[in-house]
């Protein structure tokens, strides 16, 4: 099956504009597939693959200068080797845009080797697992997405004890292969035990020092351990949103496992009943919905920037998105009624913040707007709108 991804036309716009785009993102999340679709003529070096290694390190110059742009090289972090050719190929042709396509699933890493050689010459695009606008015409419902969350395999596959060994495969494969062939090393008992606690947590504020002395390991290994899978777009550290209010605010991140499906996994939901009845489902849905905004805001808006807000006395939004000239307030409700009480916090935001509008996200039949600049809004059709606009 193949799904149209909303990342195309970003990434047509950014090689019209640059000589080489870097697409970023987790591993298996359709960045292969994503260029094949868009250029099925194009070159393509898959740098884990021996014999291509071999063609690029014969003459890497005389090649890539020989062929056809766009050319695709594939987990190009691995061979960093290239980035200083890359510049000299495309310093020759300067103004001639769409030459290079880099993917990789370490951003960071790639990020510094590009920032050393490739700095202006290059544009980045990030891409995500699947969201909602993708995969509705295919036979997936928003409950679906939810349970298997968005990567390609686990989310098409039907079958649940199939898609719990793909999962199995993909923590063996990112410890023992990713992480390996990136000379990081880490304990796997270890790691697997930090993924299980971090499942636990999601939706929680982060404290390391906490997970430290739950697991037995320094406040520096945890912390290290969340940059690793950070930096592999598997968690989201969400920053809290700070105005000059004159009250004590939560000042550490929310963290969240950003695939529902990898999050399932780790905590034993395999089907949509015991989905139902987990005591975890609210902060699920939360980061579930909290993911799919961002994903397509990142599309819309490449500037935006996300954090959450609480007060120490406990008034929160879920979700703040900044624009450079809009902010608007999202709190994210599992069921379709909504509590008297979550109009007065949202309503209490919008002044507070200086929120251009506000939003509660659930289940609800149809949107209404209780009062101005609030809008209730259904999780699918905010999620399925063809049209992105908060």
């Amino acid at each position: 099956m193949v799904v149209a991804r909303l990342a195309g036309r970003r990434l047509r716009r950014l090689l019209r504009i640059f000589p080489a785009v870097a697409v970023c993102g987790p591993r298996q999340c359709g960045k292969t597939t994503l260029v094949r679709s868009l250029y099925p003529r194009a070159e393509i070096f898959d740098l884990e693959r021996p014999s291509d290694l071999r063609r690029l390190e014969a003459d890497p110059e005389h090649l890539l200068r020989s062929l056809k742009p766009p050319v695709i090289l594939d987990e190009a972090q691995r061979m960093p080797e290239l980035f200083p050719i890359l510049r000299a190929l495309i310093d020759e042709r300067r103004a001639q845009p769409g030459r290079f396509v880099l993917l990789g699933s370490t951003h960071p890493d790639l990020a510094r080797r590009i920032s050393e050689t490739l700095a202006g010459r290059i544009g980045f695009l990030d891409l995500d697992p699947f969201s909602y606008l993708e995969v509705a015409g295919h036979g997936v419902t928003l409950g679906d997405l939810w349970l298997r969350g968005g990567l390609p395999d686990p989310c098409l596959i039907l079958d649940r004890r199939a898609r719990q060994e793909w999962m199995e495969s993909y923590f063996r494969t990112f410890v023992e292969r990713d992480l390996a062939g990136l000379g990081v090393e880490v304990s796997v008992p270890q790691l697997r035990r930090f993924w299980y606690m971090l499942a636990a947590a999601h939706g929680s504020i982060w404290n390391a020092s906490e997970f430290g002395r739950s697991l037995g390991l320094s406040y520096h290994t945890v912390s290290r351990y969340a940059d690793i899978l950070e930096h592999g777009f598997l968690l989201r550290r969400l920053g809290p949103y700070f105005v000059n209010l004159g009250k004590r605010l939560v000042k550490s991140p929310k963290v969240y496992l950003t695939d529902t499906g990898l999050l399932h996994a780790f905590i034993g939901i395999e089907t949509a009943r015991q989905l139902d009845v987990s005591l975890g489902r609210g902060a699920s849905w939360e980061g579930f919905v909290i993911e799919q905004i961002i994903r397509r805001e990142k599309l819309a808006h490449p500037e935006s920037r996300f954090y959450f807000w609480r007060t120490a006395t406990g008034q929160e939004v879920d979700l703040i998105v900044e624009r450079p000239r809009r902010r608007v307030g999202i709190e994210i409700k599992l069921g379709s009624r909504v509590d008297p009480a979550d109009w007065k916090t949202l309503r209490y935001a919008i002044d507070a913040l200086h929120l251009d509008r506000a939003y509660l996200v659930n289940q609800a039949d149809k949107p209404y707007s209780p009062l101005p600049g609030l809008e209730v809004v259904p999780a699918g059709r905010l999620m399925g709108a063809t049209r992105w606009d908060l």
